[in-house]
């Protein structure tokens, strides 16, 4: 029992990122707990936040979240619950409201000496576009998007652009996306192995795999090495964008064109 308290105190200290947000949050909590008088507001921002804490880090509440057959790795999503934000923005507002001059000199400095600059951090990057991912990307899906009375494309990308292909368009599929990327889910895809599992790609066992998904493009990371001749095995170049050699496979987008025209463009 106590092992499973410690770890759940370390995802609440990990949650909270172990910095001063926390200490914002506290004092503003503390602050209601003595100016908020309204019943409801009271309930959502100074009862329910310990209670909801005490609960995460007792033990028996993770034994009852994964007998009920919820996956361990998600119990921190209690802590969404939780809203520390909203409890801090509203804690800091109402000291503005009581104490006009000194109260908003004191919570613009909490904020300043605990807070820290979001653009120095290595998470954020400057837009390329309105779309806000890179434009490599929309140039490669630009070229392989189907037409407008088409249906749509399959394509196996590398990893590191599953998550903006989804975004950009709904009509680019993909054999394998975010589940195969992430390390807490063991799944299997013959492509992906082929793609990624490998330090050379085996250009024929790649396709023996893709034709098998219908995947009638297939985009190769400029820093990955290949064993095979693509030309020799049917592949046509179609182009080479910022060092990603994006190819066409006639086999699978035939097969693609003579099944989409038997059973209509909808069809899977």
């Amino acid at each position: 029992m106590y092992g499973i308290f410690m770890e759940s105190l370390v995802i609440f200290k990990l949650y909270t990122g172990l910095r001063f947000l926390i200490v914002l949050f506290a004092l503003s909590w503390i602050y209601l707990l003595f100016a908020e008088k309204d019943k409801k507001r009271r309930l959502l921002f100074v009862a329910a936040p310990p209670l909801i804490l005490l609960a995460f880090l007792f033990p028996v509440s993770r034994k009852i979240f994964v007998a009920a057959g919820l996956d361990g790795q998600t119990y921190y999503r209690i802590l969404w619950t939780v809203p520390m934000g909203l409890i801090t923005a509203y804690g800091m507002c109402r000291a503005f409201e009581a104490h006009r001059r000194i109260g908003l000199v004191i919570c613009a400095l909490l904020v300043i000496l605990c807070g820290s600059f979001v653009y120095k951090s290595g998470y954020i990057q400057k837009a390329e576009n309105p779309y806000h991912i890179p434009d490599t990307v929309i140039r490669i899906c630009d070229l392989i998007a189907p037409g407008e009375e088409e249906g749509h494309v399959m394509v196996v990308v590398p990893e590191e652009l599953v998550y903006f292909v989804r975004q950009y368009n709904a009509r680019i599929r993909m054999p394998y996306g975010r589940e195969m990327i992430e390390g807490q889910w063991d799944y299997y895809n013959e492509v992906h192995e082929a793609m990624e599992e490998t330090e050379i790609i085996d250009l024929e066992k790649l396709l023996e795999a893709t034709r098998k998904e219908y995947c009638q493009y297939i985009v190769i990371n400029p820093t990955r090495k290949v064993k095979g001749d693509a030309k020799e095995l049917g592949l046509q170049l179609l182009a080479d964008i910022e060092g990603y050699r994006i190819y066409r496979d006639p086999v699978a987008a035939a097969e693609v064109e003579s099944w989409q025209q038997y059973y209509g463009e909808d069809q899977d």
